[in-house]
Formats: structure tokens, C-alpha cells, sequence
């Protein structure tokens, strides 16, 4: 099974406001916008035309990759308020 496969049984409850709010004013100085990459979930998308980073923020696993590896320290992040997010099942 790949990943896409997988990622397509994660049960979501997505809020209606973003958990994740970058400065896009800083996104648009970033050379490598490793967001877009290292996001398991594809939560980034660098929209070239207007300079301006999509957020798909209810695809997010809350894993926090985004965060730690975004090299202008750009983007505010916190869980989503209670009951929503990601559901994550045992076994």
C-alpha cells in the first residue's frame, strides 16, 4: 500500500478556520518553500500566479513537520480547537 492509500483511510473532522497561518509576506522571500515538500499530507501548495501559499489545512495529520522544517520560521501552528483534526485509530 502507498502512501496516498493510506493517507485516504485517516478520518478528519476539519475545523472552519485554519490551524495553520503563514506570513505569506515572508513565503514569497523563500527560495526552497520546503513546506510543499515535506508535508506528508500535501497541505502546501505554492500558487506562483499570485505569490501566495494555499493552505489545505484539512488534510493536516498535526505531525508538525511544517513547522520545524520551515527555514524562515514563518508559519504559526497549534492543534486544532477540541474534537477537531485528525482522528487517529489504534491497531
Amino acid at each position: 500500500m502507498v502512501l496516498e492509500d493510506k493517507l485516504f483511510t485517516v478520518k478528519y473532522t476539519p475545523d472552519t478556520v485554519s490551524h495553520l497561518k503563514p506570513d505569506n509576506e515572508v513565503c514569497k522571500t523563500c527560495e526552497k518553500k520546503i513546506c510543499t515538500i515535506i508535508c506528508p499530507a500535501k497541505v502546501y501548495e505554492w500558487d506562483d500566479a499570485n505569490q501566495k501559499l494555499i493552505v489545505n489545512f484539512e488534510n493536516c495529520l498535526e505531525c508538525g513537520a511544517c513547522r520545524i522544517a520551515c527555514t524562515k520560521k514563518c508559519l504559526q501552528w497549534q492543534y486544532p480547537k477540541g474534537t477537531k483534526g485528525v482522528t487517529f485509530k489504534l491497531g
